[in-house]
């Protein structure tokens, strides 16, 4: 007798109906619930591709075909050449950095007890939109030290190891034995023993006056040497106050640096007292007083961050602030990862904690790494807001990249032809680096 289960009987598991879906749903009821779904796809992105490349092909206002000329102006015009020459340098510096400010941080803090708490603070920047992170960054390296952290700490170290002068602008006043020399002032006569100079000048402000300053005096004579004073000969209120000689009211200046100059050879050299007096040696007789450059030094305003030479490294840095910490998170998961038995064994073999990281833990992490800069480097390609807010418009020309430059072009100087040709070209730069990333985490999976 057959068996009920053979195959070719009606009513057989064989004979059954045809298999339905894992999800036990059609095929068409499965298309239906996607089209939503690739309907918002075609209209948020196959669309815009499309449309943007066609337009790319035709001229500014639309009405005629440009052919590749569009495509041409990508590497003749000067504006999109220099935003070419900014994106190799973002995309070569950028991800670099933060990957390996990354890697250090999620290395180091492994082992700390407020490891948590530092990773916490480091990824909080992510937190923040590029918009808000610009605008805190073009605070940050203002120019003023006044106003700009950057160029506060700077000066602060500058002035720590060589002091700005007391006096930027002081000058001879009225009738004063002083001409100008050099950046300086030179007494128009010479000086000699016995008898006192009167040196003055005027230009500083009372607020700006050295904390150890006094009220000037008038020097005594002294048979074997120089004495003069050197002063701020200007008295506030109309109708008071003596031209040319100390007033009671009036202050030293506290630290001015004179010298006696013979043939053109400094013979001598002396500080003003706090009350402005000062003496010289006999070897002076003869000589010209000066008061050299460095007294009216200006103060050190710090760097310019925002100038042309500096703009693009000071940009990368404020997003190297926000995305290293995405770089640390990531690390750090995949350090979590390693086997700590290789780690152990490296040790016990006598390797040093630094050939532990350098030849254990960075090739086990390659994986990571190289995820984590593929990743920034597809988003620096598209950097915008960061360049658009911090640049000033001074320095925007030198700042450029390819994202602002395609809205330069398209909404300022209404040539939307070239703007679409630049999104059409960033596309095609960014493919390469998707296609690789993607490429990378099938292997991982298969593995």
């Amino acid at each position: 007798m057959a068996s009920p289960t053979a195959a070719g009987v009606p009513g057989t598991p064989a004979a059954s109906a045809p298999r339905k879906s894992v999800t036990g749903t059609r095929r068409t009821v499965a298309a239906l619930f996607l089209l939503p779904a690739l309907v918002l796809l075609g209209a948020l992105v196959v669309y815009p591709i499309g449309y943007s490349l066609v337009r790319s092909f035709y001229n500014a206002d639309g009405s005629g075909f440009a052919g590749f000329d569009n495509y041409k102006a990508i590497f003749t015009d000067d504006g999109i050449r220099t935003a070419l020459k900014n994106n190799v340098i973002w995309v070569v510096f950028a991800p670099t950095v933060s990957t390996a400010l990354g890697l250090i941080f999620a290395v180091l803090t492994e082992r700390i007890r407020w490891g948590t708490a530092f990773k916490l603070v480091v990824f909080m920047p992510m937190a923040i939109s590029m918009l808000a992170a610009g605008i805190i960054f073009r605070l940050v390296y203002d120019q003023d030290p006044d106003k700009g952290v950057a160029n506060a700490v700077w000066v602060g170290v500058h002035d720590t190891f060589a002091r700005s002068s007391a006096f930027p602008n002081a000058h001879p006043g009225r009738e004063s034995p002083l001409k100008p020399e050099q950046g300086g002032f030179l007494t128009t006569a010479a000086v000699h023993t016995g008898r006192t100079v009167a040196l003055p000048l005027v230009g500083v402000a009372p607020d700006q006056m050295p904390d150890g300053a006094k009220s000037a005096v008038a020097a005594k004579p002294d048979p074997g040497k120089i004495t003069g004073t050197t002063w701020q000969d200007f008295t506030r209120g109309k109708g008071v106050g003596r031209l040319g000689a100390p007033d009671p009211s009036e202050l030293g200046y506290d630290g001015m640096r004179i010298e006696a100059v013979k043939d053109g050879k400094v013979v001598a050299s002396t500080k003003a007292a706090a009350d402005g007096t000062f003496t010289l040696p006999a070897t002076a007789d003869g000589a010209r007083l000066r008061l050299p450059a460095s007294n009216f030094k200006q103060p050190y305003n710090g760097v310019d961050w925002l100038g042309p030479s500096l703009v693009t490294p000071a940009i990368i840095g404020s997003y190297v602030w926000m995305w290293a910490g995405f770089a640390m998170v990531l690390i750090a998961a995949g350090l979590a990862g390693v086997p700590r038995e290789l780690l152990e064994a490296a040790r016990v073999d006598g390797a040093t904690e630094w050939q532990v990281f350098r030849k254990v833990t960075v090739p086990l992490l390659a994986p990571v790494l190289a995820v984590v800069t593929v990743t920034l480097m597809i988003n620096v390609l598209k950097v915008f807001d960061l360049v658009y807010i911090i640049a000033p418009g001074s320095s925007q020309d030198d700042a450029n990249v390819l994202a602002l430059e395609l809205y330069r072009k398209g909404f300022s100087e209404g040539q939307p032809g070239i703007a679409s040709a630049i999104a059409v070209f960033l596309l095609l730069l960014v493919i390469p680096v998707m296609w690789f990333n993607v490429r990378r985490l099938r292997r991982e999976e298969r593995r």
